[in-house]
């Protein structure tokens, strides 16, 4: 059954962030969600997932104030060079 992982780095320090994102993505299984709650606009992660998992997720993104922002980053695939077992 897939599941939603939620992850709120407002509080964690800047040059964390992206490292405890994909160690958190890494987890996932395929079906699985992860929602990122982040105080600013998420589009250099998103642009750092089309390079270093190019067909694994689907993003979805939106500004929920002026200081709060969700993705909704959904792994399709299993890493490159791993097939997935069912």
């Amino acid at each position: 059954m897939a599941k939603t992982e939620t992850l709120d780095v407002r509080a964690i320090p800047p040059f964390e962030r992206h490292p405890r994102i994909f160690e958190e993505w890494e987890r996932l299984e395929v079906g699985d969600t992860l929602e990122i709650i982040n105080d600013h606009d998420p589009r250099p992660l998103h642009y750092q997932f089309m390079h270093e998992r190019e067909g694994e997720f689907e993003w979805q993104s939106h500004e929920k104030g002026p200081q709060e922002w969700v993705a909704h980053i959904k792994r399709v695939a299993p890493p490159r060079g791993e097939t997935c077992s069912a």
